[in-house]
C-alpha cells in the first residue's frame, strides 16, 4: 500500500480522510470536564469519553499510538489559561507528532472561537485530523473546515445561552426576595431562610470580639488584635453535598500585607 492510500478501517468505519501518514503519528484523546463537581457526578460523561480511546483504535490506530490527555478534567474551557493539558494538545499538534485529535465534542476542545480557529489553523497546517462523535474532518478542506467553524461558534454561543439562564434565574430569585448571600461569620441560616446565630459555641463567641471592635476600627486591626492574643476563630467549611465541618483558623488569616509606597 502506498503512503497516499487510505487506511482500512478495523471495523467498516469508512474514512477516506484517514492515510497511512497519518496514522503513523499518535492520536490523542482529549477528555476534559468543566468543574469538579461534574467529575464527581457526571461520571457516566467521563467514561464516554475515556471509551474514545476504542474508536481511535477502530479508525486504524494502534493502541500504543493513543495518547490520553486528561489534565483539564474540572477546568472550563473558556480559556486555555490554566488549562495544561490543551497547551499540551497544541504543542504536540504543532511539533508534527499527532495525526489525529479525538473529542466526545467540539465544546470539549474549547468554548472560545479564538482558541478553537486557533487549533483549526495549526492543524490544518500540520495535517492533522479531527474526529468526534459525528465523523472524522480535515481543518485543510474547505466544506470540513467550514462546518468545524460552525461547531465552534455553537459551542461558543451555548455558553452565553447558560450564562444568561442561569443570570435570569438568580435575578427571578432576588425580585422575589428569596436570593440567599452567604452571612457574616457567627451566623447561620436556615432552610426556611432565617438568619439566625451558629448553634455551635466557637462560633459566635468568636466572632464577637470582633463585632465588638467594629465601631472603633476597621476589619484588619481587629485581626491583628486577634492574632496578638492567640485567638482562633470557628469557621464552617462547606463540604460536598452541603455538608458542613468546623475548622478553627487563626486571626492572622485576614491579615494582609500593606502595599509598599510608590517611589516617583
Amino acid at each position: 500500500m502506498m503512503d497516499g492510500d487510505a487506511v482500512p478501517p478495523r471495523v467498516g468505519l469508512m474514512s477516506e480522510k484517514i492515510l497511512r501518514r497519518h496514522r503513523e503519528r499518535s492520536a490523542i484523546v482529549y477528555i476534559r470536564q468543566s468543574t469538579p463537581q461534574q467529575v464527581e457526578r457526571h461520571q457516566e460523561s467521563t467514561r464516554l469519553q475515556y471509551a474514545l480511546v476504542d474508536r481511535a483504535f477502530q479508525l486504524g490506530w494502534a493502541r500504543e499510538t493513543i495518547i490520553v490527555i486528561d489534565d483539564d478534567l474540572g477546568r472550563s474551557a473558556t480559556t486555555i489559561e490554566g488549562r495544561l493539558g490543551f497547551q499540551r494538545l497544541v504543542a504536540d499538534v504543532g511539533l508534527g507528532k499527532v495525526g489525529l485529535v479525538v473529542g466526545v465534542e467540539m465544546s470539549r476542545l474549547a468554548r472560545s472561537c479564538r482558541d478553537w480557529h486557533q487549533l483549526l489553523e495549526i492543524c490544518a497546517l500540520f495535517d492533522t485530523l479531527i474526529a468526534d462523535a459525528d465523523g472524522v474532518y480535515d481543518p485543510a478542506n474547505y466544506n470540513d473546515r467550514l462546518l468545524l467553524g460552525l461547531k465552534g461558534t455553537m459551542s461558543e454561543a451555548e455558553l452565553h445561552i447558560l450564562k444568561a439562564r442561569m443570570l435570569e434565574g438568580r435575578r427571578a430569585k432576588a425580585r422575589r426576595g428569596e436570593l440567599g448571600k452567604a452571612v457574616p461569620m457567627g451566623y447561620l441560616r436556615r432552610t426556611s431562610g432565617e438568619v439566625i446565630f451558629d448553634p455551635d459555641e466557637q462560633g459566635p463567641t468568636g466572632a464577637r470580639p470582633f463585632q465588638s471592635t467594629r465601631p472603633r476600627c476597621s476589619g484588619v486591626p481587629a485581626a491583628r488584635a486577634g492574632s496578638r492574643r492567640s485567638r482562633r476563630i470557628g469557621l464552617r467549611a462547606f463540604a460536598r453535598f452541603g455538608r458542613a465541618a468546623r475548622v478553627a483558623a487563626r486571626a492572622a488569616a485576614c491579615h494582609r500585607p500593606r502595599p509598599a509606597p510608590a517611589h516617583a
